[in-house]
């Protein structure tokens, strides 16, 4: 007689924690004979349960189990896609609203970075101690009241509270999610984590694209929309068999001496700082410069979404095979030489049409960069991994706080100048470019 595995039987106690003795006594058995349990082998006078409780049906609760954590970690990221794309959405209408200069557009895209930095640096103790199932929860929670309160914000100051509460939000809610591959697929995860990518695209594309197709360009509505997505994921996580803390940190300060010898940590970190700002920054900043350059607001809403957005999306599938044969440095290389040129070329013309082939062909060029530079992160430091990934991750955001601000400087008070200060994109390509040189 098969006993039950220690698979199935974990995934039994992750679903229904009261199953934890599934024994019975045998014909014969004393009534004080102990019965098995925390995985202790069966005595000989007690036997498995059969029927409900049996290897077919446990298998059939673990499969279920997975399932639920896999939608889980989808609707998650998927939420943080939509929020990718969210400020490069309703910056204009918010502009025109509060009459936001491209400086002042800077300074919210900066606060909404912040809370990204705080989020990346604060959520690996909070998963620890807490769980992920509290950290989505939380993470879920302060994006549907940044967007719910959006719609009613009556200043500038509140633009910047609520974006600086979203950035806390997603950077909680990316954090975590990823960190449910383990419970899904502890020994392969990259399939999975290429499912979340996916996701993560689809959610940057809709927003955009609901937006001008379905809304009429109306912010306050999209806003609600998402927050009502949102609460909907928040429910769907908090009745999820997400497991509970396992004790090990993501983000360890006392191992940070045993890789910051390696110079490769700082070439990665300075290779992500500037990747970041340049993907955020299209994300941010396209619609806005493509407006002031003349192109109709909802056309410049779908050269993001079916242009860049899907450019990325496509991308990442792509670059899958390709990264099978080819070192992920040289991926990377191309890529980055890719994003000089087609970051420049977007900048030069006011053709919606050229404009769109452009973006998409600059979200090709990016898509590989994120994921590969953390699995680089990862097989350069076989030790402190996590950590070394969270300081990588975290000078991402950082570079975007940094270019926020400059490209917001840079432009002033006149959106048309944005077309100038722009040109911090490829100037990051370059140097990310240079910044090859060393890996």
């Amino acid at each position: 007689m098969a006993y039950e595995s220690l698979a199935c039987r974990n995934a039994r106690l992750a679903t229904f924690p009261e199953l934890e003795f599934p024994w019975r006594p045998a014909s014969g058995a004393r009534r004080n004979d102990p019965a098995p349990g925390h995985g202790a082998a069966p005595s000989g006078t007690w036997q498995p349960i059969r029927g409900r409780f049996s290897d077919k049906i446990l298998t059939r609760i673990s499969y279920w189990r997975n399932f639920m954590l896999i939608v889980a970690a989808i609707l998650a990221i998927f939420v943080y896609g939509m929020i990718a794309a969210m400020l490069g959405t309703i910056l204009p209408n918010l502009s025109a609203r509060f009459k936001l200069t491209p400086e002042q557009n800077g300074t919210i895209a900066m606060a909404q970075a912040i809370g990204l930095i705080i989020a990346s640096i604060s959520v690996g103790p909070l998963v620890d101690n807490e769980g992920k199932k509290v950290a989505l929860v939380l993470g879920l929670g302060l994006i549907a009241i940044a967007l719910f309160a959006l719609p009613r914000s009556k200043s500038y100051g509140w633009i910047i509270g609520l974006l600086f509460l979203l950035g806390i939000g997603g950077g909680i809610i990316v954090t975590a999610a990823n960190a449910l591959v383990s419970d899904i697929s502890p020994d392969n995860p990259a399939p999975v984590l290429n499912l979340l990518n996916l996701f993560f695209g689809l959610g940057g594309l809709a927003t955009p694209f609901i937006s001008a197709n379905l809304l009429k360009n109306d912010a306050f509505k999209l806003c609600y929309l998402t927050a009502i997505l949102t609460a909907a994921t928040l429910i769907v996580h908090s009745v999820a068999p997400i497991p509970p803390p396992t004790g090990e940190r993501g983000f360890r300060f006392s191992e940070i001496g045993q890789i910051t010898g390696n110079p490769t940590l700082y070439l990665l970190a300075l290779l992500l700082f500037l990747y970041v700002a340049c993907e955020v920054g299209v994300w941010n900043w396209l619609p806005r410069h493509l407006i002031a350059q003349g192109v109709p607001e909802g056309k410049a809403l779908n050269i993001l979404s079916l242009g860049f957005a899907l450019g990325l999306l496509i991308g990442r599938v792509a670059a899958a095979p390709i990264l099978m044969n080819v070192a992920p440095e040289r991926v990377t290389l191309a890529a980055s030489v890719l994003m000089v040129v087609t970051t420049l070329l977007a900048l030069q013309t006011r053709q919606p049409s050229i404009s769109w082939v452009a973006v998409f062909c600059a979200g090709l060029a990016m898509a590989p960069v994120f994921p590969t530079t953390l699995a680089m992160a990862r097989g350069h430091f076989p030790v402190a991994t996590a950590t070394a990934m969270g300081i990588v991750i975290t000078c991402g955001w950082i570079g975007l706080a940094v270019s926020s601000k400059i490209i917001g400087g840079i432009a002033g008070g006149d959106p048309a100048r944005l077309k100038k200060a722009l040109l911090v994109l490829p100037v990051f390509s370059v140097l990310m470019v240079l910044v090859h040189l060393g890996l």
